[in-house]
């Protein structure tokens, strides 16, 4: 069985490279066959319910996004999807409208301890998007939604799931600590969705996902998204779906038009006064850093408020109060550059960012497109800058080999004085100190002290950094 194509409108955003088959059990008899998107149509053609086409009406919202044409048909005529999408596409929407309209037709009462739609998502940041997406859409439905994410005591997630709720959305380790207290059952999920499958792939939860979905009854449909497809999520979509019609938009080798891109190939050493200067020819721009690690960067942050340069980080080891009221400064503008590792990054949604920043190349090349896709958004053009040493050439050469074109150098290359350290500071850079060290000698096991076993490791590589990501 191979998937259903559902066309998509012509836009900006073009269809994606797609696996051609994919082994899937027997379609459903009686399955609906997909419906043709219109492109130019409003919301009006979904014939969506009415408090639902009201609260579209009062966010603005008045034109579909690509995804949302070609998703929202299919899904709300029940059948399966499985859908590549990055952020920033419009997919929450994609799948949170036929959600609500399912609902909205169907007010029935949901038993203590169950739930009828469930949406799984990686991170704690997104997984609260998705719920106020969920609520902003359904102001006039008022569905009983919750939230279950780590981070955050569980008592009062039992409280909200013991009478029973319409919507919980939820990242797969807080999710299954629920049932293993017996606080939720997944027998009656009518609805499941996976948003960002292949970063929870990347975060180790597979084991967790496949747990989840067998404790849900077969007859469910479930709405499927990924940003990119490699082998293992095609094998998981290929054994959760019954039948899918396929969409696929801005494909993940693809950069938004309106970035202008560019690489400053500088020593390690030297890359903390680059970011620096970029930062200080715009100071007023929204921008986004990213950093391989944790501490890597908390040790820039450092760096730039010791110099004058406002900033703040997020990551896994930052508390839950910490990265609402960061994400929140960054949404308002208050905080005007933020440092983020790939993981903690996937729950920022902020319009307005106009420079992103690869302080350290990811070696994952997808995870360049990512990244820069979080500038030029909604009509705005935007920069993508990569700083680049000698090290990470090979990356640079992954990357533009993923998205056909050469990156363009700029300026002279940096170079930090003769015979300093990696981390030392070129000169007439502002100071730096990095955190204590001691008496500067190794500890045992060959890491200095403030230094966590893993950390400058290559990203992806060894248990080291597979357990990093996990624990966020």
């Amino acid at each position: 069985m191979t998937y259903s194509v559902i066309p998509t409108p012509s836009s900006t955003q073009t269809p994606a490279a797609f696996p051609a088959s994919i082994p899937l059990p027997a379609p459903v008899a009686g399955s609906i066959p997909n419906p043709a998107p219109v492109a130019g149509a409003g919301f009006a053609a979904f014939n969506l319910a009415a408090p639902l086409t009201r609260a579209l009406a009062e966010e603005n919202y008045t034109r579909p996004t690509p995804i949302q044409l070609a998703t929202i048909p299919v899904a709300m005529s029940g059948r399966d999807v499985v859908g590549i999408a990055q952020t920033g596409t419009g997919k929450t929407a994609a799948f949170a409208l036929p959600i609500l309209h399912r609902l909205a037709g169907d007010r029935r009462r949901v038993l203590p301890g169950e739930t009828r739609v469930l949406v799984l998502s990686p991170t704690r940041e997104l997984s609260g998007q998705i719920l106020d997406s969920f609520r902003a859409y359904g102001r006039h439905l008022r569905p009983a939604a919750a939230l279950a994410i780590g981070g955050v005591p569980i008592h009062g997630q039992r409280r909200a799931v013991a009478h029973g709720i319409e919507i919980l959305v939820a990242t797969p380790g807080r999710l299954l600590d629920l049932v293993d207290c017996r606080a939720l059952r997944l027998d009656r999920v009518e609805v499941l969705v996976l948003d960002e499958a292949d970063r929870m792939l990347d975060m180790g939860f597979i084991r967790d996902i496949r747990r989840i979905v067998a404790l849900t009854p077969p007859s469910r449909q479930t709405l499927f998204f990924s940003a990119t497809m490699p082998r293992e999520i095609a094998d998981l979509a290929g054994q959760m779906l019954r039948d899918p019609a396929r969409v696929a938009v801005t494909p993940v080798a693809s950069t938004a038009e309106r970035v202008s891109q560019r690489v400053i190939h500088v020593e390690r050493a030297a890359k903390p006064q680059t970011l620096a200067g970029l930062l200080e020819a715009a100071p007023q721009r929204l921008t986004l850093v990213f950093t391989r690690t944790k501490h890597g960067a908390d040790k820039v942050v450092r760096y730039l408020n010791r110099g004058g340069l406002a900033a703040e980080a997020i990551h896994g080891n930052k508390s839950q109060n910490q990265r609402e009221r960061v994400l929140a400064g960054f949404r308002a503008g208050r905080i005007k550059t933020l440092v983020a590792t790939d993981i903690a990054a996937r729950g920022i949604d902020v319009d307005g960012i106009g420079l992103v920043v690869n302080y350290d190349l990811p070696n994952i090349p997808e995870s360049y497109v990512h990244r820069i896709g979080r500038t030029a958004r909604a009509g705005a053009t935007g920069e993508a800058v990569s700083l680049c040493s000698g090290e990470e050439r090979a990356f640079l050469r992954d990357i533009e080999k993923l998205i056909r074109q050469n990156i363009p150098a700029s300026g002279r290359p940096q170079v930090a004085p003769a015979g300093a350290h990696p981390q030392a500071v070129p000169a007439g850079a502002r100071p730096y100190q990095g955190p204590p060290r001691g008496n500067g000698r190794p500890s045992r096991g060959g890491f200095h002290r403030g230094q966590r076993q893993g950390e400058g490791r290559r990203q992806g590589g060894g248990q080291g950094y597979r357990g990093r990501q996990a624990s966020f």
